[in-house]
């Protein structure tokens, strides 16, 4: 089947895209500049689908190398585009490196493929809908102002692929607006890797019950939630990654709303940070240490999505719960401890 070029591969939602793709027929193919990724992720991905897939380490920020990769592999059909920094926290921080990091890579793919007919599959986000005034959100709430230069990234990125793709008339493009990843593989041989200090919930709750991190802060306990913690809707990387599948098939098929469309992406159901915590709690066996701390720059409140256009328009629906989300991210966290990838 076709070959798909899958940019950030190795890193955590790429990595199981690859491995949902392969499973699905298609033949991935991975750029990675390893920024926040390891090489080992490619062995860990031969070990579950059985084949090393193709892979090419370079920075998409670097016109010329993009150029030059686009010549060579004149049979790439499909691109989702992972590879952007992706840290709220961070982000407010380094807002520069966001700005680089996230349009550099977008606009260089694009204009590489300015000429040939290509299906996109853009890795955006929720945080496009800032805070939300009704929930569930759909993907007619209006985009707001964004909370964070990471948000920001996305809502720009959002309507650079919407104006080329009708100015130019060769991108078929949908755009997944993902709540919050989590979770890992169910071989537990893939799951998310950070490096260094982790900027999401569910490493830093995995790090701290295996000894990693002393304690685990959550950011603000005060927000107008049931228990002061922020709500988000989690969602499993595996169930993530099978959507970017069902979106590929979609625009391979001609999708009929258009060359441009954005999907929510998540399970429908909000749960607060605290909630979160006690799941894994259950799943590992394991008390956490944690203490309320001051909110953090950035987040939004609450937010969870209405994913019913996913579930009548991509044919998709998310299958894994809280529950799996925990032991499988706490399963790999156990591996990383007798087998560390860096």
């Amino acid at each position: 089947m076709s070959k798909i070029l899958v940019t950030g591969g190795t890193g955590y939602i790429g990595s199981h895209t690859v491995v949902e793709l392969h499973n699905a027929g298609y033949t991935p193919v991975i750029i990675d500049n390893l920024s926040n990724s390891s090489l080992k992720i490619l062995d860990q991905i031969e070990k579950i689908i059985g084949v090393k897939p193709e892979f090419h380490q370079f920075d998409l920020c670097e016109e010329t190398l993009v150029t030059n990769f686009v010549k060579n592999n004149p049979d790439i059909t499909g691109i989702i585009h992972f590879a952007a920094s992706k840290a709220v926290g961070e982000s407010v921080e380094k807002p520069l490196k966001y700005y680089r990091n996230n349009f550099f890579s977008l606009i260089n793919i694009l204009q590489a493929y300015n000429d040939k007919k290509i299906n996109f599959v853009f890795s955006s986000s929720c945080t496009v809908y800032g805070e939300p005034d009704q929930l569930p959100v759909t993907e007619s709430a209006p985009v707001k102002k964004a909370t964070s230069p990471y948000g920001n990234t996305k809502q720009i990125a959002e309507e650079i692929l919407e104006e080329s793709a009708n100015a130019y008339g060769n991108y078929n493009v949908i755009a997944l607006r993902y709540f919050n990843p989590v979770g890992a593989h169910e071989s537990a041989l893939i799951g998310e890797l950070p490096l260094g200090v982790p900027q999401n919930l569910l490493p830093f709750i995995t790090q701290t019950a295996i000894g990693k991190r002393e304690k685990l802060t959550v950011f603000g306990g005060d927000y107008d939630t049931p228990d002061g913690s922020c709500i988000r809707d989690y969602i499993h990387v595996v169930d993530l990654a099978k959507a970017h599948v069902a979106a590929i098939k979609l625009l391979e098929k001609g999708n009929p709303n258009g060359n441009y469309d954005v999907f929510n992406v998540g399970t429908g159901n909000g749960y607060s940070v605290l909630e979160a915590i006690t799941a894994f709690e259950n799943e590992s066996g394991r008390k956490l240490n944690y203490t309320i701390g001051p909110r953090r720059g950035g987040d939004i409140i609450k937010v969870w999505g209405d994913v019913t256009k996913s579930t009548q328009q991509l044919g998709w629906t998310a299958q894994l719960g809280i529950d799996q989300m925990m032991s499988s991210a706490w399963a790999w966290e156990k591996y990383l401890q007798e087998q560390p990838i860096a």
